[in-house]
C-alpha cells in the first residue's frame, strides 16, 4: 500500500490518465456541426456606438428603438441563428457597446439578419462583422442560460 502512495506521489498524473480522455460523441459532435476539433465557424458582430447615438436623446424615442433590438435579438434567438450577446460593461476607447455571435459563416448572411434592428436602422449602432471559429458547443449556452436567469431583458 505504501509503495503504491509513494508510486502515485512520484507520478501524480499517472493515476489520472482516465479522467483526461475525452468521452466523443459522434452524434452530439454531428448535430452541432462541430470538425474533427470540436469547432467551427461563426460571425462575431461587434456593435459599435454610431453616428446617431448622441443625436437622439428623446427618451421615449430612445426605449422604443431598444425595445425593437431586443425583440430582433429574441426573433434571431428563436430563428437558431442568434447564439450569444451582451453588452460591454464599461465604455472603452474603441467605441464598442456590445457583441452578437451569430450561427452563419456568411457575412452577408449576418449583414441582413441585422438589417431589421431599429437600433442599426437608426445608427445608434455600426456594425463590425468578423469571421469566428470556436468551440461547435457554443450554441448550448443559451439552453443552459434559460436555466439559470431568473427574468429576461
Amino acid at each position: 500500500m505504501l509503495l503504491t502512495l509513494l508510486g502515485c506521489a512520484a507520478n501524480p498524473g499517472s493515476n489520472r490518465t482516465a479522467e483526461k480522455t475525452p468521452i466523443f460523441d459522434a452524434q452530439l459532435a454531428e448535430k452541432l456541426g462541430a470538425d474533427h476539433y470540436g469547432m467551427k465557424s461563426y460571425t462575431l458582430v461587434i456593435l459599435k456606438t454610431g453616428p446617431k447615438d448622441a443625436v437622439i436623446t428623446d427618451k421615449d424615442q430612445r426605449a422604443l428603438l431598444f425595445k425593437g433590438h431586443f425583440s430582433n435579438m429574441q426573433a434571431l434567438e428563436k430563428s437558431g441563428k442568434l447564439i450569444m450577446a451582451g453588452p460591454f460593461s464599461t465604455k472603452n476607447s474603441l467605441g464598442y457597446r456590445g457583441l452578437f455571435l451569430l450561427d452563419t459563416t456568411s457575412l452577408e448572411l449576418a449583414q441582413s439578419l441585422l438589417q431589421n434592428d431599429p437600433t442599426i436602422k437608426a445608427q445608434i449602432f455600426e456594425l463590425e462583422l468578423l469571421p469566428f471559429y470556436g468551440s461547435a458547443a457554443i450554441p448550448t449556452l443559451l439552453d443552459v442560460h434559460k436555466k439559470i436567469a431568473k427574468e429576461s431583458p
